[in-house]
């Protein structure tokens, strides 16, 4: 019975270390080795690339601007390894909100004005009807916040009185009845619950964009 072999576990072979033509034949230590590079040990690559005419082109085109990207790469990767372990639950919540203001936006991109009901309204703010300062545990609640124009939410503070008319008929008198029961409820995010909210807000406006 024939056993397979998996690629992945066989050794790689010992092979004499001797440039190949990408080393323009550079005479190796011809030792059997398990080669590096272009036919040559790492001892011998090395040799090549600060002996010779060509291993100096090779050093100068490829190897010191990869070896630049790389420091680059890791840098980047570890200053913002260094944000993220920085952050505060205030930052995680800053974040959360900038993701679900821009998800209740592109959610009512096709919607009027939810205060004075005018279509069309161009630049959209996501306002809330109750408001996060008051009613903090309706932060991220999608019934408590839509799209409005910027005139209404800026100029008139939210045009409440109009809002308070429309939003029934948006949502629903049962779902505008159990948002105002929901007003004394309390909310409090940790901040691994604030990163998968902020995971889930993220997936909810890639499925808006694609559309």
């Amino acid at each position: 019975m024939l056993t397979k072999i998996c690629h992945s576990d066989m050794k790689p072979k010992k092979k004499t270390c001797k440039g190949n033509y990408r080393s323009d034949h550079f005479t190796g230590c011809g030792k059997m080795v398990i080669r590096y590079r272009y036919g040559l040990c790492l001892s011998c690559f090395r040799k090549w690339l600060i002996q010779t005419e060509a291993g100096q082109k090779h050093l100068k085109k490829q190897v010191i601007p990869q070896a630049k990207k790389d420091v680059k790469r890791k840098d980047k990767k570890l200053i913002k390894e260094m944000k993220q372990s920085l952050k505060t639950h205030k930052d995680y919540l800053s974040d959360l909100q900038k993701v679900f203001n821009k998800f209740i936006r592109l959610r009512d991109q096709n919607e009027p004005c939810i205060s004075c009901g005018k279509p069309d309204i161009g630049k959209r703010d996501a306002l809330y009807y109750f408001s996060v300062g008051s009613t903090p545990n309706l932060r991220f609640d999608e019934d408590n916040v839509h799209a409005s124009c910027v005139r209404c939410n800026r100029d008139l503070h939210g045009n409440i009185a109009e809002y308070t008319l429309r939003l029934p008929e948006r949502i629903g008198e049962k779902k505008f009845k159990e948002l105002q029961k929901r007003k004394n409820s309390t909310l409090k995010l940790t901040i691994p619950e604030i990163k998968e909210l902020i995971n889930k807000y993220k997936n909810k406006i890639k499925h808006y964009e694609s559309k």
